[in-house]
């Protein structure tokens, strides 16, 4: 279950793409050529172009996970109906971000243009026969294919650039606590947790400040966790917006070897003692995040912008009808790790 459950996340990752997670709006019509997958505006994806990402991605995962992965039901459908979906999803923003890229004067360099090239050769190179036919691709279409991706990582990389956000020490100021925790329940069978009644609530709040008075004594906090505390941790090392409210104004608010009073969480009963108030290189760390997740943030905004001038147009039938049966001699797994030997 742990397995299926990555597996999962890593679906719902493929339909994010450099922050952005909006589809087009799609609209069923019947014009289409006959390998027309979906349009949107004069950008056109073919069924190659899909079945080389349903291919690779399949191919690669069932290696990890075995062919039984996607005939598990999922949200109504299978994982197998899902994934493809998220295939549509993520295809199509690449077409989006072709076309932000037009809009904008954003092109790929000689030298970028040139990879692309030496990818697509590589990669037909490494395909059987019988892949190249299945999947319908010729060296200049991969070409294109690679072309449009880097160009949607250039698109990003481009837009973001300008955005410098200041990101202050306080604001990215990562705390070092050892914690002590007298819990207020239990778990049943499953993981799941079982709140004490009020009765047994005020005895755990007993045991804590029992341990707290023992602390004032003078007791070393290190003594009495390692009696005491429930935690399967003893030590926490965190930004702001990780640890639950009070737990964090609590951190924050402690000077180096200064103990705080008892915290009450849904977890139970806390005690800690701030063994750093500013830990500068997880501070940089975090600055480094918070500045990732600020340029996401603002490249979203500008992309969902653009997104909602676009018509799209979505050839049902040819979408439903596409269906990876896995054949004997269909293996290729490279498409994406052949674009990063050559991209990074």
């Amino acid at each position: 279950m742990k397995r299926l459950h990555l597996f999962i996340i890593l679906i719902l990752i493929l339909v994010s793409f450099s922050g952005c997670k909006k589809k087009t709006q799609v609209v069923l019509t019947t014009n289409f050529n006959e390998s027309e997958v979906f349009r949107i505006e004069d950008e056109v994806c073919t069924l190659p172009e899909i079945l080389v990402y349903i291919v690779n991605n399949e191919n690669q995962y069932s290696e990890v996970f075995g062919e039984r992965i996607w005939d598990v039901p999922y949200y109504g459908g299978t994982v197998e109906s899902q994934y493809k979906e998220s295939v549509l999803a993520r295809l199509a923003q690449i077409k989006v971000m072709k076309l932000f890229a037009k809009s904008h004067g954003i092109d790929l360099s000689n030298e970028e243009l040139s990879l692309c090239k030496s990818a697509a050769k590589s990669y037909i190179d490494s395909l059987s026969n019988e892949e190249i036919s299945y999947m319908g691709v010729t060296e200049e279409l991969i070409e294109e294919m690679y072309y449009e991706y880097a160009l949607a990582n250039k698109v990003y990389e481009v837009v973001t650039d300008e955005i410098n956000p200041e990101i202050s020490d306080d604001e990215a100021r990562s705390v070092t606590v050892k914690s002590l925790l007298i819990k207020t329940y239990v778990s049943d069978a499953n993981g799941n947790k079982i709140p004490f009644n009020e009765s047994e609530k005020q005895d755990a709040y007993n045991r804590a400040y029992s341990i707290m008075l023992k602390i004032k004594e003078g007791t070393e906090f290190d003594v009495l966790a390692a009696d005491y505390n429930e935690d399967t941790k003893s030590v926490y090392s965190f930004g702001r917006g990780v640890m639950p409210k009070n737990i964090e104004e609590a951190a924050y608010n402690l000077s180096e070897g200064q103990v705080s009073e008892i915290i009450e969480t849904e977890y139970g009963y806390h005690i800690l003692k701030c063994v750093s108030n500013f830990d500068e290189e997880q501070t940089d760390l975090n600055k480094e995040v918070i500045v990732k997740s600020r340029k996401e943030e603002a490249f979203k905004e500008t992309y969902d912008n653009f997104v909602e001038t676009l018509t799209s147009n979505l050839n049902e039938d040819l979408w439903n009808s596409i269906d990876y049966n896995k054949t004997e001699g269909i293996h290729t797994t490279s498409f994406f790790a052949v674009y990063d030997n050559y991209f990074g």
